[in-house]
């Protein structure tokens, strides 16, 4: 069965966005810092390896799509993405040819798609603090991939607030120090 993922790029205080965030700048002012791990192509590579299917949220998807285009984030790899949201798209908004499936009816129907178009590979739940705290709240996520980035931000989407599961005991998988960001994998314990 394939392992599920939640990965996303967080500032060293918490936060996935910085504060304000506007039309313009929809991760906030140098909210994009938090992804300049992405240049890192070979550290990339190695991390999408095994990469069988994506789960974004709604709001990730609308802000990304213009770079995204048709192949989706793992570019010309082009894995199946599969968009949590309440509503989809008019088709003509979506790219001709694209990686998307717009799932309406929740998050396990999301994981449930997802896991059997990676066929075992890994389904990567990304883009999102919210989305992301219902895998985790639901016990859905078998691994978090955290990329802390050098900085702070003091204010903007905390990621983990509001996540109420007690104490949660996680393993250390992989640590892997970069400029740009020290990449974390922890594997969820269970029990």
């Amino acid at each position: 069965m394939s392992t599920v993922v939640f990965d996303i790029s967080t500032s060293l205080d918490g936060f996935v966005t910085a504060a304000p965030q506007t039309a313009e700048e929809p991760l906030g002012p140098g909210g994009l810092d938090l992804h300049a791990w992405t240049a890192d192509r070979e550290y990339l590579d190695r991390a999408i390896a095994d990469l069988g299917a994506v789960i974004a949220g709604r709001t990730t998807y609308d802000h990304a799509i213009s770079s995204w285009e048709a192949d989706g984030p793992s570019g010309p790899a082009r894995r199946p993405v599969f968009v949590v949201t309440h509503a989809a798209p008019d088709p003509d908004a979506v790219p001709a040819g694209g990686v998307y499936t717009f799932v309406t009816d929740g998050i396990g129907s999301a994981l449930e798609q997802a896991r059997a178009a990676a066929g075992g590979r890994t389904v990567t739940v990304m883009g999102g603090a919210d989305l992301g705290r219902q895998y985790i709240a639901a016990r859905l996520v078998d691994e978090l991939s955290l990329h802390v980035a050098p900085r702070l931000f003091g204010a903007g989407t905390p990621l983990f607030e509001g996540l109420d599961l007690g104490h949660v005991e996680l393993e250390l998988v992989d640590c892997t120090p970069a400029p740009d960001a020290v990449h974390l994998r922890y594997r969820v314990q269970s029990g």
